[in-house]
């Protein structure tokens, strides 16, 4: 790398998803509707969750929270993606490229802990379904999801710091839809070796811990499951938990891929397909598995909708 190539930046270029012009319009309408869809869902969860005293549970606390995360980080990069596919001013200043990236990864980490502790709840509940209320306390609920909030921001605050420490970069276009820290690295001209580290260190590890709590909650929600007399009770405890292994299988894989490997950011074009999913099609679908697999949401959802046409 030659020195006088490399320059400070006060502003980058998102390239988006394709630079094909015919698949604008249509690649337009379709994250509008994932968006909108996105929105409505995530927003109606939690409103029905509020409103609805027999959801007010430990389990819907969380799953209102997941709503929470899902339409928070969809909403920090699809409205700029949508803007950036139909104009031709693609920039985002380098501000905002870090706020954006913070926020982003701050959600998204918040997220894989909110998953793993919504697995220890279905534990507590189908393996000391007696003790449920009284060891998911209100406190312990509001303690848990403190701290999935907590590990969010500290993560991307770790992430930040070191980024902001690139004095200068031999581009300032972003083969990506948004500033993901990956295609930022792969930009850098100083050193980067430290940041590529850290991040695999830091996703493996949340990574990691994670999914060894959800194994292990499910590895024992399975053993009780087998040990039930009930053909019913074995069914209800089934369609609970597949709803949430769904979203946990679709939103680790991905996340798996892009970030639990090294130099991830060298393979840009299969990057941006795969984050796809769990940036604008995740939080789409999260909603969606949970209140159509879901019979307590949908006896919450039919009475709410009797009573508004009652009156």
């Amino acid at each position: 790398m030659v020195e006088e190539n490399c320059t400070t930046v006060t502003e980058f270029i998102l390239l988006g998803l394709s630079d094909v012009s015919e698949l604008r319009v249509f690649l337009f309408l379709l994250f509008l509707l994932i968006y909108t869809v996105t929105v409505l869902a995530n927003l109606g969860m939690m409103a029905l969750i509020q409103v609805c005293s027999p959801l007010h549970t430990p389990m819907y606390f969380f799953l209102s929270h997941l709503s929470f995360v899902d339409f928070c980080y969809s909403s920090i990069i699809v409205p700029k993606m949508l803007a950036n596919i139909l104009s031709k001013d693609k920039n985002i200043s380098f501000l905002g490229c870090m706020v954006q990236f913070y926020l982003f990864c701050a959600y998204a980490v918040t997220e894989v802990f909110l998953l793993a502790v919504m697995a220890y709840d279905r534990f507590v509940a189908i393996c000391n379904p007696l003790l449920y209320m009284v060891v998911m306390s209100q406190k312990l609920c509001m303690e848990l999801v403190s701290c999935c909030y907590l590990c969010g921001s500290v993560c991307s605050l770790i992430h930040l710091c070191l980024a902001l420490n690139i004095s200068s970069y031999r581009s300032n276009i972003i083969n990506h839809y948004f500033c993901d820290i990956p295609p930022l690295l792969s930009l850098a001209c100083s050193d980067v070796t430290m940041n590529e580290v850290l991040l695999f260190i830091v996703a493996t590890f949340n990574e990691t811990i994670t999914i060894i709590i959800i194994f292990t909650s499910y590895f024992f929600i399975l053993i009780t499951i087998m040990k039930m007399h009930s053909a019913e009770g074995r069914y209800k405890a089934f369609s609970t938990c597949a709803s949430h292994l769904t979203a946990i299988i679709v939103f680790h894989g991905t996340i798996l891929f892009i970030y639990c490997r090294p130099s991830s950011g060298n393979n840009g074009n299969a990057d941006k397909v795969a984050t796809v999913f769990y940036t604008v099609v995740i939080p789409m679908l999260n909603p969606l598995i949970y209140s159509l697999r879901n019979k307590d949401v949908k006896e919450a959802l039919r009475k709410v909708m009797n009573f508004k046409l009652y009156f």
